[in-house]
């Protein structure tokens, strides 16, 4: 096949997927929203395989991988945006109406997966506020009852999700929904009066319009990385503030932790803190080195004396007690200042993570929570819930963060800010408004407000109140020039 056929052959392959005849309106900027959503689409597909393909470790430390997860980012970011604006304007101009319901229906359910995909790329990312985003999610999804099936803080399956089962999804519907416009075609005037005319789709501005988007996206991606501010890690902790570790630990053990008291509709984190803090670390400290187990003599303890002596080894540390391993008449004082200084050297996160596996952070991360400093460190970068800390980044410039969740900010700070079941309650309200936009052309008057806003003529802008003959006409033109090339 020669270079010329070949090129025809992608062209005639791309003509067939386009859309050849549209209205005239089609042409303008309103319409070319989807193709800009699935500009964006394509630049996050391409980004991510190439991130996945090169790995956490280079997107983080490598100068091209961190321009490419801002690539990434930005693409996301547009990706939203321009979904957005596309179900904004067929809302306003009733291009949901029969037989397009289902096409809205399928828009709806896209844009959704967007907002959940979204979320699990920031999990992902590698960062600070991957660390405190996927604690607060986890409150979300645990209070919705969704805890038993997605654990925010197992990055492996978090990992899974993100790059398999949401994007199948999401590109399925992709498909699925732009096969029923290529069908349908672009939704016609629902007022009979507004004149119209067919003409050739202006492929070429939209492809400059795609053009331009990608090259803004790249542009601001290099000029505005995605921020990246060291996760906090169990040594930072240790070395640190060494009684502040003692004392977490002491709280595991006595299983009176955020952790181990953590209330909910479900329980996702049922694991004895004691068993996996204290327990399991230690022995293998004492496995490793062959030294004294402290613990046997805690073990052959009374309750009643067990908690006496947990108690004193917690006054003794909050008294700024040292870091003692030697000798001591409470067994508690040097099994504790032994897993202090193993996490000062890392061995104790090592053992943590050698636990559950290497690729499921949660007890690490939940033994950080535990402690608070994911609290005190997010305050200070104004992320947190209270500072409306899922729009922003962890700085205040750009890019922003995910702007799109202000309204669950909205209800913490409004009609649920004193409401103890928070976020069960949230997660539940965000799930009705969504049932609502899906069910929406399926409500009789509601899917008529439209109509009432009158919002459409900005949009038709251009076109006369006239009915409408066109159609009639340019179908017997034609029939007449069939007619005429036949003879």
């Amino acid at each position: 096949m020669s270079d010329s056929d070949e090129k025809k052959s992608v062209g005639s392959i791309l003509k067939g997927l386009m859309l050849q005849k549209v209205p005239n309106y089609a042409n303008k900027f309103f319409y070319s929203l989807g193709f800009l959503t699935a500009t964006s689409l394509l630049l996050i597909i391409i980004t991510g395989f190439i991130m996945v393909f090169f790995g956490p470790f280079w997107w983080l430390t490598n100068g091209f991988g961190v321009y490419i997860r801002s690539v990434h980012l930005w693409a996301t970011q547009a990706f939203i945006l321009f979904m957005m604006l596309h179900l904004l304007i067929v809302f306003l101009t009733s291009g949901y109406k029969m037989p397009r319901r289902l096409t809205w229906v399928l828009g709806s359910l896209m844009l959704f997966l967007a907002f959940i995909e979204a979320e699990f790329g920031y999990a992902l990312r590698g960062d600070f506020s991957s660390q405190w985003r996927t604690l607060q999610a986890s409150d979300l999804y645990n209070g919705a009852a969704l805890g038993h099936l997605i654990n925010n803080l197992n990055y492996a399956q978090i990992y899974g999700i993100h790059i398999i089962f949401v994007p199948l999804l999401i590109l399925g519907i992709f498909f699925l929904h732009y096969l029923m416009v290529r069908v349908r075609g672009i939704a016609k005037p629902y007022k009979k009066g507004i004149k119209y005319k067919i003409e050739k789709a202006n492929h070429n501005i939209l492809f400059i319009r795609g053009g331009v988007l990608a090259a803004v996206i790249l542009l601001l991606a290099l000029i505005f990385n995605s921020p990246m501010i060291a996760p906090t890690t169990i040594k930072d902790v240790s070395q640190q503030s060494p009684q502040l570790m003692a004392s977490t630990l002491l709280q595991e053990m006595n299983r009176t932790s955020g952790t181990a008291t953590y209330l909910d509709n479900i329980q996702p984190y049922n694991y004895d803190t004691r068993e996996v803090y204290i327990i399991k670390p230690y022995e293998s400290y004492i496995t490793a080195t062959g030294s004294k187990n402290d613990l046997t003599a805690f073990d052959e303890l009374s309750a009643s004396e067990q908690q006496t002596q947990i108690d004193n080894a917690a006054g003794y540390f909050a008294n700024n007690g040292k870091i003692n391993t030697g000798d001591n008449k409470n067994p508690d004082i040097p099994v504790v200042s032994t897993l202090v200084n193993m996490g000062k050297s890392g061995l104790y996160e090592g053992a943590l993570v050698d636990e559950n596996s290497k690729l499921n952070p949660t007890y690490v991360t939940r033994f950080l929570a535990d402690t608070g400093v994911l609290d005190v460190k997010a305050e200070k970068l104004r992320i947190t819930t209270d500072q409306y800390g899922m729009v922003r980044e962890e700085t205040d410039k750009l890019p922003p963060g995910a702007w799109w969740l202000a309204p669950i900010g909205f209800m913490d700070h409004t009609f649920l800010k004193n409401d103890d079941n928070q976020d069960r309650d949230g997660a539940e309200i965000l799930g009705l408004l969504f049932l609502l936009l899906v069910a929406f052309p399926y409500i009789p008057w509601v899917n008529r407000i439209p109509e009432f806003i009158g919002a459409d003529k900005l949009i038709w802008r251009g076109t006369k109140k006239k009915k409408y003959k066109e159609t009639v006409e340019e179908k017997k033109k034609v029939k007449k020039k069939k007619v005429k090339k036949n003879s």
